[in-house]
């Protein structure tokens, strides 16, 4: 979750530094952005589509990677840390330690209220500089409602909002079905509890 920034570094910098820091930082133009602790719920969420994803992806050539993975952003050198990101063979990784992911195919974010507008912004538009992204999903904590955005061969993005006890999130580029009981079955969330904010109706566009 982002803060204000913190001190300006170079990528090198950052690196060395971030290798050794207790905490996580995201780094932007040379801007490092502390990120806050966030809650039971969005823990619980993470973990439950990481799990649901690994166990639908065991054996095929894709791994599922928690938030300790850093992304980067070559385009821009943005790195962050997306609370579920997917890579599938050949995964491409920058330097040799493997602690910087550089192609991934699907990312998640658990939305909050401090991150949803720059989880949907321009965070978002960062991540649609990847070329091998095809697939963004945004879960909400306060209802069953997931945003999947799915990227066009025009180049544009088709947002579509899966909702309710019998909604189904349907991840094509990775060959793997979620229904939303699996993701929200294990929260206290009732199914129909209504959203604090209504997701976008227009598809974003790079």
């Amino acid at each position: 979750m982002q803060t204000v920034a913190k001190k300006q570094m170079t990528v090198a910098e950052y690196l060395e530094w971030e290798r050794l820091s207790p905490t996580k930082h995201e780094f932007l133009a040379g801007d490092v952005f502390a990120m806050a602790g966030g809650t039971e719920m969005h823990s619980l969420l993470a973990s439950t589509i990481n799990r649901e994803l690994g166990n639908r992806l065991k054996g095929k050539p894709c791994r599922v990677y928690t938030s300790d993975m850093r992304l980067k952003v070559e385009a821009f050198d943005f790195y962050a840390y997306p609370d579920v990101q997917v890579a599938c063979d050949p995964r491409r990784f920058e330097g040799d330690k493997h602690d910087v992911l550089l192609n991934p195919k699907v990312i998640v974010e658990v939305l909050s209220e401090s991150t949803a507008a720059w989880d949907r912004g321009e965070k978002f538009w960062h991540y649609r500089h990847i070329d091998s992204f095809q697939e963004y999903v945004l879960v909400s904590q306060d209802a069953w409602l997931i945003e999947h955005y799915t990227r066009q061969n025009n180049g544009g993005w088709l947002l579509d909002a899966v909702e309710g006890k019998d909604a189904v999130l349907r991840l094509p580029s990775l060959g793997c079905d979620i229904p939303l009981a699996d993701i929200y079955g294990d929260t206290d969330l009732s199914p129909d509890a209504r959203p604090s904010a209504v997701p976008p109706s227009q598809p974003n566009r790079t």
